[in-house]
């Protein structure tokens, strides 16, 4: 039955229009911006996921860029103490040498002073950021922290967590990682390899010696040095003493070496869990472009087919009134 009053081909062609009108406007919408979930009212539970993970992924990057600067750091101390090394092996072998009859060991003195005026050099000089593991001074702190992850439990609190490790906390054992101990109290030199009296004690030396002295060790250390009256048993005590602190040098550069491996090792998983985070975010809320081109063209062509049925239904009316003429 046809009406004059209600065109209901024309009504149903209508609201099939603006459905489609609807879906056309949403995948426009996720063609332009690339997201399936782009606000709250789209899936309120997939964006306040995504925009947890995305503040996350955030806070994790923060923690890739301290693992970066930790990183420099133990590089710039992993150097210097690498380049000490081989500065302390050239003075044991001066000494070593001045042990020959007939060396003039003034001579070598001054070439083991150069050896220990490059030693301060290095120490003084491997900073990064106005960080120096290698050259202890009054500011410095025997515990450091390196930036290591960011976690979020199943209570949904979050923390940091760091790595950490001593520089000197073991003194007392000689098992420091500085070079020289450059405090204005009375330590012993203790927390510098260069400095401490503790190499010489192990050595069971007649004296304290070290390889540079200064206000924290002055009291009680004896500089290593050579002159026409050294003996040859203080040149024994030498040697054994800077053996001693090359032994505690190789020791210190595999616990650097060894950190900087972990450092490395959790910058790589920081790296790979951002891109997890990416890819599980992309899941939630990313449209797919394929899909959401299809699913354009298709309705475009609904558009058009549904245009064209609401012209026909519209031209019903001038149908009817043919049959009163």
């Amino acid at each position: 039955m046809y009406s004059i009053i209600t065109n209901s081909a024309a009504q149903s062609a209508l609201g099939t229009l603006r459905s489609i009108s609807h879906d056309l406007d949403q995948s426009q919408a996720r063609v332009t911006t690339g997201y399936r979930v782009g606000h709250a009212a789209d899936d309120a539970a997939y964006w306040s996921i995504a925009r947890t993970m995305k503040s996350d992924d955030k806070a994790m990057a923060a923690v890739q860029d301290a693992l970066n600067l930790g990183a420099a750091t133990i590089d710039i101390a992993y150097n210097g103490l690498n380049a000490a090394i081989g500065v302390v092996d050239d003075i044991k072998s001066k000494l070593v040498a001045a042990s020959e009859p007939g060396v003039d060991r003034t001579k070598v003195d001054k070439e083991i002073t150069q050896l220990k005026e490059q030693l301060q050099s290095i120490a003084k000089s491997s900073t990064f950021n106005d960080v120096n593991w290698l050259n202890i001074t009054d500011d410095s702190t025997s515990k450091v922290a390196v930036v290591g992850s960011f976690t979020r439990d199943t209570d949904r609190l979050v923390s940091m967590q760091t790595i950490d490790f001593d520089i000197f906390g073991g003194a007392a054992t000689g098992e420091v990682l500085g070079l020289i101990d450059d405090r204005t109290t009375a330590t012993g030199g203790s927390a510098g390899i260069l400095t401490s009296t503790h190499y010489a004690q192990e050595a069971a030396a007649a004296s304290n010696w070290v390889l540079h002295v200064n206000d924290s060790n002055s009291a009680t250390a004896v500089e290593i040095s050579l002159s026409d009256t050294t003996t040859e048993d203080e040149i024994d005590d030498m040697v054994s003493v800077v053996d001693k602190m090359l032994l505690q040098l190789t020791n210190a550069g595999a616990d650097y070496g060894a950190l900087k491996t972990r450092v490395d090792l959790q910058t790589e998983f920081v790296g790979a869990l951002r891109d997890w985070t990416t890819g599980g975010v992309s899941g939630l809320i990313d449209a797919d472009m394929d899909e959401e081109a299809t699913r354009l063209k298709a309705l475009q062509a609904r558009e058009q087919l549904t245009t064209q049925a609401l012209s026909i239904a519209n031209s019903t009316p001038s149908t009817l009134l043919q049959l009163f003429q």
